[in-house]
């Protein structure tokens, strides 16, 4: 069993993230020891990393209390969790093709910045007027 503290060292949550995840109900079953303080073992150490990503996903609390409730009705409700998942995938795909877009536009801006630079091509600009 680990306490509040080893198991923000282990999954990589600040200790109010992780207090807020147990208030939320976001991490059933919690356990107390003879103190009433919260410990953690394994299985809620995988649960937690999965909930990371999930939240990386871009799922909301809500979200995540709805994905909580069907996985905790067990195995019927596999198809209604693996339609939430394949809307935030399509989403994630999205968000790559948007980033991969803006890198691209960054590489033919540095290459655009180094061939004036060095003389290989006459600068211009889509802002101001350029003299010839």
């Amino acid at each position: 069993m680990y306490t509040m503290k080893q198991t923000c060292e282990i999954t990589g949550l600040s200790y109010e993230t992780l207090k807020f995840y147990c208030n939320q109900g976001l991490i059933p079953n919690v356990k107390r020891d003879k103190n009433n303080h919260r410990i953690f073992d394994d299985r809620d150490h995988a649960w937690i990393q999965s909930l990371n990503c999930l939240k990386n996903c871009g799922m909301s609390i809500s979200e995540m209390k709805e994905y909580i409730a069907l996985c905790l009705d067990g195995e019927a409700t596999i198809p209604k969790r693996k339609i939430m998942l394949a809307k935030k995938r399509e989403n994630l795909l999205l968000q790559l093709t948007r980033v991969q877009d803006s890198i691209d536009y960054i590489d033919w801006k540095q290459s655009f910045y180094d061939d004036v630079l060095s003389g290989k091509t006459k600068y211009f600009s889509n802002l101001i007027s350029v003299e010839e």
